[in-house]
């Protein structure tokens, strides 16, 4: 059965999550930590799969909307990736306790790479779903034509795709040049990065958004061996089809039942 949303209040902001506490013999175990992409929330179909799988299987379990997503207040123009890594961090300090299985879709891989090098003693793994760190500095700005550059300085915020046909619905999402300059500031593949716990990527190779280079780069910047690229040949970005979603779940199983 689906939760009703709560809220966490803070003085600026309020950030809508569903949480499940783990089950008395499932107490000792990591609980499982999701972090969505941009411009998706707590409603998509593998953050609301993973509540399925951990309801069932006992684990606690959180997921929450970033300000400007979702149930959350805000607008998503508003927001950038230091706002929403810093709504993760008062979620996670706030909310959860005990050790974590980071499970990070997209975007949400980036902000869950901050938060493993934020809170090193809290991480029991980290699953990487198409997670696209650094995707502003290494994915949006090589391929911005000129007129999306003027766009950007003019507006301060451009389209990444054409403007459809009139009468049709525009469904486009912004990007807005301080998500852009604050993407700059949160760069993870620029050094080596130190995550003292499992870590499995899971890309499609048919992933239009996200190269599936950028997993194996990601896997060359952490340093240590424990460390697994898995490929899907046929998978696209959202890797939500039900063979993605079975893989995903055993993935976060391994880790939560390896802690």
């Amino acid at each position: 059965m689906n939760q009703s949303p709560l809220t966490h209040t803070l003085p600026d902001r309020q950030l809508a999550y569903q949480q499940r506490i783990a089950s008395p013999e499932n107490g000792g175990k990591a609980g499982v930590f999701f972090m969505g992409g941009y411009a998706s929330d707590m409603t998509g179909s593998k953050a609301v799969f993973l509540d399925a799988q951990c309801a069932q299987a006992g684990y606690g379990y959180t997921r929450f909307d970033y300000r400007g997503h979702g149930a959350s207040s805000a607008t998503l123009e508003e927001g950038c990736i230091g706002d929403w890594f810093d709504d993760t961090l008062k979620v996670f300090d706030t909310l959860t306790t005990g050790k974590q299985v980071l499970v990070g879709s997209s975007m949400g891989g980036w902000i869950g790479l901050l938060l493993a090098r934020a809170r090193p003693e809290r991480i029991a793994g980290f699953v990487g779903v198409a997670a696209a760190p650094d995707f502003t500095e290494d994915l949006v700005r090589p391929s911005m034509s000129a007129e999306q550059v003027t766009a950007m300085e003019r507006d301060g915020f451009f389209y990444e795709i054409p403007a459809p046909p009139e009468g049709q619905p525009d469904d486009r999402l912004p990007i807005s040049r301080r998500l852009m300059e604050d993407g700059a500031n949160q760069l993870v593949l620029r050094q080596p990065l130190k995550i003292d716990a499992p870590v499995r990527l899971l890309q499609g190779q048919q992933d239009e958004d996200v190269p599936w280079q950028t997993a194996l780069k990601l896997a060359a910047h952490i340093e240590q061996p424990n460390v697994r690229v898995t490929l899907i040949k046929d998978g696209n970005h959202r890797l939500s089809r039900a063979a993605d979603l079975a893989l995903l779940w055993e993935t976060v199983v391994d880790i939560v039942e390896s802690c």
